[in-house]
Order: C-alpha cells, then structure tokens, then sequence
C-alpha cells in the first residue's frame, strides 16, 4: 500500500498531536506552522504550568456542539488514553484535586515530549510557513505557503482560533475553511471577563470568594462559585470565565444580560439575613462599615456601604453586563466550524473528503479545568489516525 501523505496546518496542541496519530499509522507526515516556534499557545497554558486534563469529566464541561458530536470523539480517545499517552512519552503526571498538570509543573515539558515523539516518528515541523491557499484536487490536495507549493492526499485543518494574546491566533483557518465551501459559527469570546455597565468601580483589585449567577432575559441560567476578581470595568476569575460564553452569546442576540453575585454564598438566603441581623444586634454601636469589618477586604466593604441596600449588596448584587473583554484577553472561542458539516466518528468534512479538523477550530469550547486541552488531544489523534487511513486499516 502506497504510504499516505497527510498534511498539518498549525502546530499547536491539536495539530502535533494528530500529526503523531497520523504517523503511527503510517502515513508521512509534514506540519506548517506560521509561527516562529510549534506550541506558543501550548507554553502558555495554565500560566506555564499546563493544566492538560481533568479527572472530573462531565459533558456539560464541553460546550457548542450536540452530546453526539462530542462523545463519538470521546469514545475513540479519553481521558485514560491521554493519560497512558503521555506516561508512554515519558511525562510524569499529577493530580491536583483532579486537575491534571506535568509534575515539572511546565508546560514546556508537554511540548517537548510531544515534540520528541513527533521527530521519532519522523515527522516534519515547518515553521513560519504561511498558508495562502488549499486547492482539492483529483484525489489530494495541493497547498500553497508563502514559500513553497504542498500536495497531500489528506489535510487536517488544526489553526486554532482567534482567542489569545498570541502571535499567530488570526483565525486564518476560518478563512481556508471557508475557502473550501465550510460555514461558521460566529467566533466570540469564551473563558473570558466580563465588562458590566457603570463607571470605573472602585473595586478594582479585590480578590472575594462568592457566587455568581446569570440571568439571561430575567431567566437565571447558570452559576458558578469561586473566586471572584473584581475589575475596574466589570468581573473575572474562574466562576466568570465557566459562564462568559453563554453571557456573550445570549449579548450577540440582543438577550438583556445580568449578573447576580452573592459575597455571603456559603449561606442561604435565609440564613444571610439572619447573620446580618445578628450581627448588627450584637454590635448596635458600630458602623455599617464597622460592622462589615472582617468580613470582606476593605475595599470591597466601603463599595457596599455606598449601596442603598446593604443585603442586595451583599447577597445579591445585580450588574448589567454589556460586553466580553477583548478577543485577546479570552482564553478560547465559542464557535467554529459547525459539527453538521463534520463526521463525528473521523472528523473528516462532510464536503471535502480528504479534509479534516482538530482543535478550537470546530464549534467547541471547554470549561475551566483542563477541558479544552483534552479536546484537543483528543480531536487531534481522531482526525490524525482517520486522516492516514485508519478505516482502511479496520
């Protein structure tokens, strides 16, 4: 059997590890990435320590595409398979309350062993290679860089997404996809803060354990607990970021978006009102602020003594959201390609045989945690060992 041709576009998490899969299966394999280096986003993962799964898996960690979608990747490629994977290439693992990270606690280490294997298996990384064009031809593809012209007889598109403050993250694969008849679900900004209506607020810097929910057209819709980071112009940290894709989603259809955030969430309502009051009993001489004190960083405590309702500002502030903070300031994208013009089982396109995809590429985004990375090592080796010709192999 002739030696199938496969062809990678981006060199990011997904990209070199479907360009791994592909060459275990045979096939030969070459990488175009138009950064200096493979793997900038990849470094840049969990602040350098790269948090590359979660032992705590639930579908409603992956967002965008049908139940369907998603779990016919999982069931070829899951968390077990990326663990042994990379124990395979060497990398010790720990796990953090079930976040899983490199015991180096690099995130270097990840792409190194990930890199190591590639040159194994032979596989060629070209970089700062530019891609101009792909042109379906009768049986492959022929691929056009700034430099040089590629055929293939299968190509994975795994160029990530617009999200990022990084070099590279231009959404170049939106437009080669398009190129080749693909639809898109508008890309937005996903695990991302959240710009809320009103002037600067005098918050800004305070760290507080608290809730916040959403409400979407006065429908509360999700929350999440954590640590909030309040901002000059709005609200981050985790709890923020897990609900950020559907506030920006529901803002893209002109939806009324609020948060309501509880600095007390370790009681009920109830009970939050009670502590209050007896607070206050116990302490009838002291200030509203006074009486705040211990409770909540300075800061934050002369915001809510400014509030006309001391309660509703501790247990349920209501904010107005009017926007995400930018495109760069997101860790990943909601939308992309759309899963209806995907096989879910392969990957490949549904309109372009021979073309694949990996990655932040497709209409799927993860929470906090690790998910987003399991998506891409997972899409990657599916659409990797597909792309080379694994069915023929069955």
């Amino acid at each position: 059997m002739k030696e199938k041709s496969v062809l990678v576009i981006g060199a990011g998490a997904s990209g070199i590890t479907a360009a791994i899969f592909a060459a275990r299966e045979g096939a030969h394999v070459t990488v175009l990435e138009h950064n200096e280096k493979p793997g900038k986003k990849l470094c840049a993962t969990g602040n350098g320590r790269c948090n590359l799964s979660n032992e705590k898996q639930s579908r409603e960690a992956y967002r965008g595409e049908a139940p369907d979608f998603v779990n016919a990747v999982f069931a070829q490629f899951f968390l077990e398979d990326t663990r042994l994977f990379f124990e395979n290439l060497g990398l010790a693992l720990q796990s953090r309350n079930g976040y899983l990270y490199p015991r180096s606690n690099q995130a270097a280490s990840v792409l190194s062993v990930l890199l190591m294997e590639a040159k194994r298996l032979s596989v060629k990384i070209k970089t700062r290679e530019h891609v101009r064009e792909i042109k379906r031809l009768a049986g492959g593809f022929s691929v056009l860089t700034d430099t040089w012209h590629y055929e293939a007889d299968a190509v994975i598109l795994a160029s990530g997404s617009l999200a990022g403050n990084i070099s590279g993250a231009d959404g170049s694969g939106y437009a080669l996809a398009r190129s080749l008849g693909h639809s898109l679900i508008k890309p937005l900004p996903a695990l991302v803060p959240l710009r809320c209506k009103g002037s600067k607020m005098k918050w800004a810097g305070v760290r507080a354990e608290g809730e916040a929910v959403l409400s979407i057209d006065g429908q509360a819709t999700f929350r999440d607990r954590g640590e909030l980071q309040l901002t000059e112009y709005g609200v981050s940290g985790i709890p923020i970021f897990q609900i950020s894709r559907y506030a920006v989603r529901a803002l893209e259809r002109g939806q009324k978006v609020r948060l309501f955030l509880n600095f007390l969430p370790e009681y009920k309502k109830e009970e939050a009102m009670r502590f209050l009051k007896e607070r206050r009993e116990k302490f009838p001489q002291r200030s509203k602020k006074e009486l705040l004190t211990g409770l909540f960083p300075e800061k934050l405590t002369s915001f809510f003594c400014e509030q006309p309702e001391l309660f509703k500002a501790v247990c349920e502030l209501e904010l107005e959201v009017v926007s995400a903070y930018s495109m760069e300031s997101a860790q990943v994208c909601s939308g992309g390609i759309p899963g209806a013009e995907v096989h879910a089982e392969t990957l490949e396109s549904a309109l372009v045989p021979g073309l694949f995809f990996a990655g932040e590429i497709l209409n799927v985004d993860g929470a906090c945690g690790g998910y987003n990375l399991q998506w891409a090592w997972s899409s990657g080796a599916v659409a990797g060992m597909w792309a080379a010709g694994h069915q023929e192999r069955l």
